[in-house]
Order: structure tokens, then C-alpha cells, then sequence
């Protein structure tokens, strides 16, 4: 927890009411996400009980397995959801924008949907079920012993490319609705307690007559706020069992459906406050601004989308059970470059955000009080001149970056800066010299064009953090040494992988 986010969480318990962690929503928020509200039966990992289902708040789909242990009614519940999930897919792949890869005379240009799905799930442990879900489903063969509908693999696949996703934090694919609106607001309570979604949201939109304290505790009463799952309530188990022994024992079919509309209306009304919980969720989110780098964000996963829909369309194999050693590595940089990314558009998009990295010595704020418009430095070839402006920057507070780091401010993020100098003054102050480069509308002399240079008395923020890094290089897969392997084959699935046991 950050020293901001602390005293934030102080500051909520004092107040009865959360407070913002930021001051724009750094999401995207899809015009009609599809929004999965699953259960599972107790003791086991994935067992399908129930799930609510869809993108209308008012209208969702039941999707109940009245007998969980039933191989074949396990796989009926996945072609249900299937036939709602891939509908919803293919409805965001009707409408193509263009879109340039690649530079110079490599560059290319291609098409990609101007929407990309987005699934929103109750919690944390609703991105873990998407992800062993699709793991148990994507395998199945569609011929032979045990043969499913095509539609489930096809399902699987889908999920496990979301949940994948969903490992990255500039992705907006696959959302847990807790750890979103914690990310936006703080609570008086502590991070696991912000798990259950009706106490997170007691907190954020209390009551008019009570705070978020006392609404977080009246949101623990089961009775009336059930566990959003995937887990289901210890009490309510208990009920289930009896119902699911009177449905295995009710002698003639109108006897068993008679108990299975008793499970479906239970297991509704399980579901059916967690449902509402998430779109009164999306809805204050939506009430925040969206940030600047969000729209950029989304477009990359359009583009992701686009190509794994190509990609499947050519019939494409389903997702390995496991990483080869050369995608690993591949994945983990990716990995690592997205969270480098994402933290940096987030401090650039948001001064709450950046203000956390001044405390932690990444970040300056100072006053412009001088500048040298008409400096030039040494060239890298004998006898050549550049142009170097620099500013002079007054700041009350510590720095501690030194000389030689490279800096860019949000204001100005096409504008290099490296620190030249710093000094101390006698009052406890600092004065930062930063030599500019770039930024000048692609002048290479002065005079710099209006406000491309700081004028006297701005206040500029300078940082570290660099959303246009490089990422990592990595050889393509096809040109992998000997030395790791060599290229990696292609994944074919085998007879044991369609038999995997879905538990």
C-alpha cells in the first residue's frame, strides 16, 4: 500500500465515506460489456452451478446446472454460454476502421474492429474461473468418444485469450469489478475486506441516512447480500443439497422439473443482488472522466482482438496447456513492458497518480525561473554545433535525481530533458538545470515556436516515467537459436488433452 493510498484509507474511515484514489477513470468502459455472474459447486474448482449472464441490467440470462456431478449437463450449461458469449463477439466484429504497423518502407496497412469485446466479472476469483474454464473446454475434441458441440471449444479458446489478457493491466478485456473500483477509490477498511463487492461499494455509495462503516456492515448480511461468488454461501449450500436429493430422487419427470424450477429460483435469487451490485458499479464508474491514454489502450486490444479473430477464423489450434520455453519468455516481456506502460500513462493522465512518485523521489515539481533560449552544445562530429536550450527550475522540496537522468514532464511528453545541474540553496531548496531536446515542432534552431518552451513562473512537473519506452527486443520465433531450442512447433492437440478431467 502507498503512502498516498494509506492516508487515503485513513482519511475514509474517518469520514465515513471512500476517497478517490485518482482523478480520472483509467478503464475503458465498453457501451454494453457482458457482464458473467458465475457460481460454482462447493468443493469443487470449476464445477458449473449457476451463472447470470449478458449485457442488458435488466434482462439477464439464468444459466443453471441442476446437477453439477452430471458430466453431460456440465457441458449443456457451457454450449449455453457459449451460444450468449460468441453471439456477443461476433456482434463486435461488424464494423472495421484501418489502422499502419511498422515504419519507413515497411509500413503496412490493415484493418481492425472498431469494438472489442469486454467481460466484467464479480471479483478476483471470477477471472480465475474464466481462465480454468476455458482451460477445461477449449481441448474437447468435437468427434469421436465424448464428442461436444463445436461451440464449446470455441467457447474455451475465447475465454482463455480473455483471461490471458486480463494478466495485463493496459488490457480492458477481461475486468474484475473489485479490484476496479479499488483501484479508483479507498476505503476505510482493509484490501481483503475490498473483495466483497457489496461492502466495497457500501463504502463508495452509502446510503443517504448512513455511512460507509455501517453500510459495509449491514452489506455482510448474507440474507441479504450473498457471496458473489464464484463460491456460494456454507447455509445456502445446505439448502442446495436437499434440493439436488430431491431432484435425483423425484420418481417421474414432472416431479424432477417441479424441484429444478425451485433451483433455478434459488440460485436466481443467489446471483441476482451481485448482478445489480455490478452495474451500479459500472455506472459510477462511468461517472469519471476518462484518461487521456484510455482510448489508446482499448485500441490495442481492438487490435489484438482483430488478429486473434483472423487467427481463428483460419482455423486456428486452441491455446497449448502449457508455454513453450522461447512464448514464455516472449509473454513475460510483454508482460513486463505493459505494467511499465500502464504505470506511466497512469501518472501522466492523473496528478493524484504522480504525485506518489514525487514522494518516492521519481518526480520533481518546480517554478520556472529562468531560460537560456539561445544555447548550443558540441555535435558528435568534429566542429558541428546543436541546439540545447535549457530551463531553470525552483523547487522547495528534495530532488533526488542526478545529474544525467533522463526526464520528460506530462505537460511537454514529446520533449526530452536531461538533468544538467543541481544545487541546493542555503534555505533548504533546490535549483534543477534540465537541457531540453526535441519538443520544438522540428526546429533546430531558436527561436523555440510559442510554448514549446517553458516560459518564467510555469510550474512543471518532471519525472522518470517514460510511456514511450522502447519495449524489449526479442528475436521472432521462427529465428530462435539453436542454442534455446530452436523454433518452436506449432501446438497439436492430443487425444489426452480432449480427455483432461473437468475438475
Amino acid at each position: 500500500m502507498s503512502v498516498l493510498s494509506t492516508v487515503a484509507t485513513l482519511t475514509a474511515s474517518r469520514s465515513g465515506r471512500a476517497e478517490r484514489l485518482t482523478t480520472v477513470r483509467h478503464q475503458h468502459l465498453d457501451a454494453k460489456p457482458f457482464v458473467l455472474v458465475p457460481l460454482t459447486l462447493a468443493g469443487e474448482a470449476c464445477a458449473p452451478l449457476a451463472a447470470l449472464a449478458g449485457t442488458d441490467p435488466e434482462h439477464p440470462t439464468l444459466l443453471t446446472v441442476r446437477q453439477p456431478r452430471n458430466r453431460a449437463e456440465r457441458f449443456r450449461f457451457a454450449e449455453r454460454l457459449a451460444a450468449l458469449l460468441l453471439a456477443y463477439i461476433d456482434g463486435c466484429r461488424t464494423e472495421t476502421e484501418p489502422y499502419t504497423v511498422g515504419r519507413g518502407k515497411e509500413k503496412e496497412e490493415r484493418l481492425r474492429f472498431q469494438r472489442a469485446p469486454q467481460l466484467l466479472v464479480p471479483n478476483g476469483q471470477g477471472i480465475a474461473y474464466v481462465r480454468l474454464l476455458g482451460r477445461l473446454t477449449r481441448l474437447r475434441a468435437t468427434e469421436g468418444p465424448y464428442a461436444v458441440d463445436p461451440s464449446v471449444p470455441a467457447l474455451g479458446k475465447w475465454l482463455t485469450w480473455c483471461a490471458e489478457l486480463a494478466e495485463f493491466p493496459d488490457s480492458g478485456v477481461l475486468l474484475s469489478m473489485t479490484r476496479l473500483l479499488a483501484a479508483h477509490w479507498a476505503t476505510g477498511q482493509s484490501p481483503s475486506e475490498d473483495s466483497h463487492l457489496a461492502s466495497l461499494l457500501a463504502w463508495i455509495d452509502p446510503p443517504e441516512d448512513s455511512d460507509g462503516a455501517r453500510a459495509a456492515r449491514e452489506a455482510e448480511d448474507r440474507a441479504v447480500w450473498p457471496l458473489a461468488g464464484p463460491s456460494t454461501d456454507p447455509i445456502f449450500d445446505r439448502t442446495l443439497h436437499e434440493l439436488m436429493t430431491r431432484y435425483d430422487k423425484a420418481s417421474d419427470d414432472r416431479g424432477r422439473e417441479a424441484v429444478g424450477r425451485q433451483i433455478d429460483r434459488d440460485l436466481s435469487g443467489q446471483m441476482l443482488p451481485t448482478w445489480r451490485l455490478m452495474w451500479r458499479g459500472v455506472e459510477l464508474l462511468r461517472d469519471l472522466p476518462e484518461g487521456a491514454h484510455v482510448p489508446d489502450r482499448w485500441s490495442r486490444d481492438r487490435r489484438w482482438f482483430s488478429e486473434y479473430a483472423e487467427y481463428l477464423d483460419a482455423d486456428g489450434r486452441p491455446q497449448a496447456r502449457r508455454d513453450q520455453a522461447v512464448r514464455a519468455a516472449r509473454r513475460l516481456a510483454r508482460l513486463e513492458d505493459a505494467v511499465a506502460r500502464y504505470e506511466a500513462e497512469r501518472a501522466y493522465d492523473d496528478p493524484l497518480v504522480l504525485a506518489e512518485y514525487e514522494l518516492t523521489g521519481e518526480a520533481f515539481t518546480g517554478t520556472v525561473t529562468a531560460r537560456d533560449e539561445d544555447r548550443f552544445v558540441p555535435g558528435d562530429r568534429p566542429g558541428s554545433q546543436v541546439w540545447r536550450p535549457t530551463i531553470t527550475l525552483r523547487t522547495d522540496t528534495r530532488v533526488g535525481l542526478s545529474v544525467g537522468t533522463e526526464v520528460k514532464s506530462p505537460a511537454r511528453p514529446s520533449q526530452g530533458a536531461r538533468i544538467h545541474e543541481v544545487r541546493q540553496e542555503d534555505d533548504g531548496g533546490h535549483t534543477v538545470v534540465l537541457q531540453l531536446k526535441g519538443g520544438f515542432a522540428n526546429k533546430r534552431k531558436p527561436p523555440a515556436p510559442a510554448g514549446t518552451l517553458a516560459e518564467t513562473g510555469e510550474e512543471l512537473t518532471y519525472t522518470t516515467l517514460n510511456p514511450t519506452a522502447m519495449p524489449s527486443a526479442l528475436p521472432d520465433e521462427e529465428n530462435t537459436p539453436w542454442t534455446h531450442g530452436g523454433p518452436p512447433q506449432p501446438y497439436e492437440p492430443t487425444d489426452e488433452d480432449a480427455e483432461e478431467t473437468w475438475e
